[in-house]
Parts: structure tokens; C-alpha cells; sequence
């Protein structure tokens, strides 16, 4: 019975050590990955929404463009996402931007690295695309200019 006990002393300490590192480091990873990727859903979210609102407030199509731009790049800045394209579209045309009855859709497209993968696996091995589409409509009532 002693040598029984012998050999099987400090064994639990090892395997426990074995188990928690083959399964909490993969647990961590997928943890981080997953909020990376809702990082990036956030920002694209808030992002397409502050540039339609900024789009239908602005004067002029060319001041709407440049207003939709800088507010969709200040909210994906809040979230810490660099590298998103930014897509605006007047609807039904894009002739009836910034008239009463029509709308704008905005899309915010990036693609997220996923975190500590090696540039080595290539460029597109670690990355989510993630976008998020807001419609803002124009309003049929407005205020006429004075």
C-alpha cells in the first residue's frame, strides 16, 4: 500500500495544472475574440447611425457627404475601429438626395483582426467582416429656409 501511495503523490496537482491550461487558455481566446467582434459591431452600428442623422441635417448634398463622413469616423473612433468604409446612398435615386419624402442609407463595413494571431497565417486567415446598414429618412414636412 505505501508504494501505491507513492506513486500517485502530486499527480492531481499536475493534471489540474495540464487541464486548466488546455482548456482556460482556448476559453480566454475564444472570450477576447468574441469581444473583439462585438466591439467592431458596436462601432459599425453607432457609426452608420450618427452619419445618416448627420447626412439629412446638413445644407447641402456636398456638406451632407462630408458631415456623414466625419461622424461615422468620430463613433468608430469611440470604439477604438480604424480602417471601415463608409458607403452613402440616396434613396429612391441618387438624384433625390436632400429632398422632402426622401431617404438615406448608409453602410459601415470593416473588417476586424481577430487578436494576438501572427501576420504570418496571412492577412485575411485572422479577420470578421462585420457592417451594419441605418435608413434616415429625409421627412416630408421640412422647415423652409428663410
Amino acid at each position: 500500500m505505501s508504494s501505491r501511495r507513492r506513486r500517485e503523490r502530486g499527480a492531481a496537482t499536475v493534471e489540474f495544472v495540464w487541464l486548466t491550461v488546455l482548456l482556460l487558455v482556448p476559453l480566454v481566446y475564444v472570450l477576447l475574440s468574441v469581444f473583439e467582434a462585438q466591439r467592431a459591431a458596436f462601432a459599425v452600428s453607432s457609426a452608420s447611425q450618427a452619419a445618416g442623422r448627420a447626412f439629412v441635417r446638413a445644407p447641402d448634398v456636398a456638406t451632407a457627404q462630408v458631415r456623414a463622413d466625419q461622424a461615422a469616423r468620430v463613433a468608430l473612433a469611440d470604439h477604438g475601429v480604424t480602417g471601415a468604409v463608409i458607403d452613402v446612398v440616396c434613396l429612391p435615386t441618387p438624384a433625390d438626395c436632400l429632398l422632402p419624402g426622401s431617404s438615406v442609407r448608409v453602410v459601415v463595413a470593416v473588417d476586424q483582426p481577430l487578436p494576438l494571431l501572427p501576420t504570418v497565417l496571412g492577412d485575411d486567415l485572422g479577420v470578421i467582416s462585420v457592417d451594419a446598414t441605418h435608413t434616415h429618412a429625409y421627412g416630408t414636412f421640412r422647415e423652409g429656409r428663410r
